[in-house]
Parts: C-alpha cells; sequence; structure tokens
C-alpha cells in the first residue's frame, strides 16, 4: 500500500465529521465544495484525498452521505473496537478517561495506571486505577491494542519501552518529551505546549 501522507488522513477525519453532521440533518447527498467549505480547503483537495483510496462519488451529483461515511469508517479502520490503556491516573488521564467521545468512536478505554499508593485501588469514571507494577501481568488478559501516556516527562521513555516490551504496538505519547520506539511499533506525540507556540506564530505572522 502506498505511503498516505499524515495530514490526508487527519483531513478524512474531519470529512467523517462533517458527514456524520449532514447525515444527522437529514441530508442525502454532498458536493466536494460543501465539504471543502466545512474544512477550510479546497474541492480540488477534497477530490484528491478521496482519489488515493478509489474513485467516490459522481460528477455533477456529488457524494452520497451515509455511503461515503461508511468507507471513510472503512478506511480509517473504525469498522472495529479498539481497547485502550491509559498510562497516568493525573489531570490529562483523568480527562481522557472521562471523553465520552472516545467511545463513540470505538475507542474503549479499559484500565488506567498509576504508581501513586493514594490513588492505586480508587475508582476512576467507572474503573478502578491499577497498580502500574502489575502492567505486564495484566495487559495479556486485558487484550489492549493502544496504549496512552499520560506521565511525568521522566517516566514516559521508561514506560514505552516497557508497553512495547509486553506487546503494544500502538501508543499515543501526552508527555512532554520526545521518545524513542522501534520501527515497528507506531507512536504519535500531544505536546500541547508545541501547538500553542504554533498558534502564538500564526497571530504574530498573519
Amino acid at each position: 500500500m502506498r505511503k498516505i501522507a499524515e495530514s490526508t488522513v487527519r483531513r478524512l477525519s474531519l470529512y467523517l465529521r462533517f458527514l456524520e453532521e449532514f447525515e444527522e440533518q437529514g441530508a442525502s447527498t454532498v458536493s466536494s465544495e460543501a465539504l471543502a467549505t466545512r474544512g477550510g480547503t479546497t474541492s480540488a483537495q477534497v477530490r484528491k484525498d478521496l482519489s488515493f483510496f478509489g474513485s467516490f462519488g459522481k460528477r455533477g451529483l456529488g457524494y452520497q452521505v451515509h455511503e461515503l461515511a461508511g468507507q471513510l469508517r472503512d478506511i480509517l479502520g473504525l469498522t472495529r473496537r479498539y481497547r485502550v490503556a491509559v498510562i497516568g491516573a493525573g489531570k490529562i488521564g483523568s480527562a481522557l478517561v472521562q471523553y465520552r467521545g472516545f467511545g463513540q468512536r470505538g475507542f474503549d478505554i479499559v484500565a488506567i495506571y498509576d504508581a501513586d499508593p493514594a490513588k492505586i485501588g480508587h475508582p476512576w469514571n467507572g474503573l478502578k486505577v491499577r497498580d502500574i507494577e502489575n502492567l505486564e501481568h495484566d495487559l495479556p488478559s486485558l487484550d489492549v491494542d493502544l496504549a496512552v501516556i499520560a506521565t511525568p516527562g521522566e517516566a514516559a521513555q521508561p514506560m514505552a519501552d516497557r508497553l512495547v516490551r509486553a506487546g503494544i504496538k500502538a501508543l499515543l505519547n501526552f508527555a512532554p518529551v520526545q521518545l524513542t520506539v522501534a520501527d515497528e511499533v507506531i507512536l504519535k506525540s500531544v505536546n500541547l505546549v508545541l501547538e500553542l507556540e504554533l498558534l502564538s506564530y500564526a497571530l504574530t505572522n498573519r
């Protein structure tokens, strides 16, 4: 399969959300122009993004909303559910566990871990905080697909190493450090400070 730019995949995710909104409004068809307007891009970009994955819609008639939404779910791998473990029961980890949108998109948070004895064993939005010492023992029975690292920076790399050794192949990192993992492991990082700096640059140079 050819390499698809991450920016393209991000736009596909946006298109899916727009299509779901159109469907809720009772629309049966939508044009590339309408998707482009919602996404702040061009109709040519919408058509190009979709063309990487096949032929969609009909010229002059647009796209069938329900059909295209289903096709995008297939492309994005959202026709199955994923089991997620959150590492770190701090403010970020707590917010992630409480966010209902994950479950609505097929991501089920099945465990949250921490090293703080004051938190271990306590209820956490329907889950009980697990002892990080039991991580490797727990993961096989939990059948975890993805792990979210929401630890302090100094703990993030050792935790990533443990997760990879335990067989986890996809990590989402919220810790404010750059992690290193094996090539076969998928790693995505969310750096909130970096995002704010990008906004600062945009405000300064607009």
